[in-house]
């Protein structure tokens, strides 16, 4: 695989694989902690998906200013590095069991994830724009994201071990320590792609810093702070709002790019901007793993394990006995909400209730305990079906282009939000299977679902990546990929707004059906662009 690909890419891709492994771990425990009422903060499904989707949405909102001050000041290389630190204290912080300290933690991760997550992914970029390796960025982004996937696969089994004997505390820990060790071998790897790591500085026409400060920075956080304080909600929810406003800023700066453009750069630009703001829904759907689907595994899915599964997963500390009380589950409610008063819980009955929707025949006797798989090993479905998938996919292009067949970027991402809408399908056909929460459900709709929504990311999300890099001019190419992560944020924000609303779905068959009409939506508005940005990519000779 490597072979025919730049020297760096073996050090890029592990680098991200690390850092991934740390994110991916940490995402796949965070809310779980959050609802844990035990040893975490006992929140109810809303405040958890709120808290979760705003978190999230930061993350990715920040590389907007890491892609500029790079490209501007510190250069990648710099950048990338002193962001990986920020996740791995910030990853460390999380295990301290206070609401303050978790906050300051997570804006640690905030401001990491915006320096690291833009830059490594430009310095992939800049590396395969040598005339030998040019036509090969598609393959070496799609390999790129496979890299991603492998950490995002394991880390779940770590993070359930080490939740399990040692508590949250510890699963938190190895989250930072793999940022580390992304870090160490991002720094072993600089040989390799030192001539592509320096900053373009600032040319003229560039808005200044302190006019960017003054009415993009600024701004942004006085909108922020405005949504917050404003009586009532707008959007659903004091963060929620304090996000989307504070967001409007920052969108206008993007749009100035384009004014301020040169003529030839004009059309380029407009089309990312376009197609960033299309897959704003892709995301708004895909980033309900942590969130939705969360809890659909953790309630609604069958996760026990007998016989000698159940050896298997004991001895590699995978799974956790619970016990049947009939008591608490007849007097649970049936939201599988908590009795709370002025913020603290009332009644606590053996959270989280797995036998609430179990069948009657398959009940233990009162008292008895049975081995159930950890909720979060659900997270490892869709990165382990991208690493199946992602030589298919690979291997399908790349015969197409020898025929001369291979679609373009955008035709690409087209596909992708198709068949991404098919995924919904398959869950709302989960929710009949279970008579809409009644009955649990076989593992196999959350990977039958995983597996249609993984093919419609291989379509979409590297190629995204790709997309940047080939239209973007040189001097903003961080930027732009700053841009492509601002929509990602927004649709993460948007994914923890659906995600609070899971309770107030009686037949969560409608839930699903949303989620599929958002991304037939967007699809349609990337066919109403596609000739255009296909006509775009011509001009410029780039596929």
């Amino acid at each position: 695989m490597w072979k025919k690909h730049p020297k760096a890419l073996p050090y890029l891709f592990l680098a991200e694989m690390w850092e991934r492994f740390g994110y991916y771990l940490m995402i796949g425990i965070f809310t779980l902690y959050l609802k844990d009422v035990k040893d975490g903060f006992a929140m109810n499904e809303a405040e958890s998906a709120d808290l979760y989707g705003t978190f999230i949405a930061l993350v990715f909102l920040t590389p907007f200013l890491g892609g500029l001050l790079a490209d501007r000041y510190f250069g990648y290389k710099k950048s990338i590095i002193f962001g990986g630190i920020l996740m791995g204290v910030g990853y460390c912080m999380m295990g301290i069991h206070s609401l303050p300290m978790l906050y300051f933690a997570m804006t640690l991760v905030i401001f990491g994830n915006g320096f690291f997550k833009p830059n490594i992914s430009t310095l992939l970029g800049n590396v395969y724009s040598v005339p030998e390796h040019n036509h090969q960025k598609d393959e070496g982004y799609n390999i790129f994201y496979m890299g991603i996937n492998v950490g995002a696969f394991i880390c779940n089994f770590f993070g359930a071990a080490l939740q399990i004997m040692l508590g949250w505390k510890w699963a938190f820990i190895a989250a930072g320590i793999g940022m580390f060790i992304g870090v160490a071998v991002f720094l072993y790897g600089t040989r390799h792609f030192e001539n592509f790591v320096q900053k373009k500085g600032v040319v003229p026409g560039d808005m200044p810093m302190w006019k960017i400060v003054s009415i993009i920075l600024l701004p942004a956080v006085l909108f922020g702070v405005l949504g917050w304080l404003i009586p009532g909600n707008i959007f659903g929810s004091d963060s929620t709002d304090a996000f989307i406003l504070s967001c409007i800023p920052v969108i206008l700066f993007y749009g100035n790019l384009y004014f301020a453009a040169q003529k030839d750069e004009k059309g380029p630009i407009a089309v990312m901007l376009a197609i960033f703001a299309v897959v704003i829904l892709f995301w708004a759907v895909f980033k309900q793993n942590g969130s939705a689907l969360n809890t659909w595994a953790d309630r609604y899915t069958n996760r026990r394990v007998e016989g000698k599964t159940e050896v298997v997963f004991k001895a590699l500390k995978q799974s956790k006995e619970i016990t049947y009380k009939k008591d608490s589950v007849e007097k649970y409610d049936a939201y599988f909400r908590l009795t709370k008063v002025d913020g603290k819980v009332q009644k606590e009955f053996n959270y989280p209730i797995y036998f609430r929707n179990e069948k009657k025949e398959k009940l233990p006797e009162e008292g008895k305990s049975v081995s159930v798989w950890a909720t979060n090993l659900s997270q490892s479905i869709n990165p382990g079906w991208v690493i199946m998938l992602t030589p298919l996919v690979v291997a399908f292009f790349t015969w197409l282009r020898r025929k001369g067949k291979e679609p373009s970027t955008p035709t690409k991402i087209a596909f992708g939000l198709f068949i991404s809408a098919l995924s919904a399908l398959v869950m709302f056909a989960a929710v009949k299977a279970g008579a809409n929460g009644a009955e649990k459900v076989s593992v196999w709709w959350l990977i039958s679902c995983y597996g249609v929504i993984t093919i419609g990311e291989l379509f979409l999300s590297p190629m995204g990546l790709s997309l940047v890099s080939k239209l973007s001019p040189p001097r903003i190419t961080a930027l732009m990929m700053g841009g492509w992560f601002l929509s990602t944020s927004i649709g993460n924000k948007l994914s923890g707004v659906l995600a609070s609303m899971w309770d107030k779905y009686e037949d969560k068959t409608n839930f699903f059906l949303l989620n599929c009409a958002l991304l037939l939506g967007a699809t349609l508005l990337m066919l109403t662009i596609l000739k255009w940005s296909n006509k775009i990519m011509k001009a410029k000779n780039i596929n």
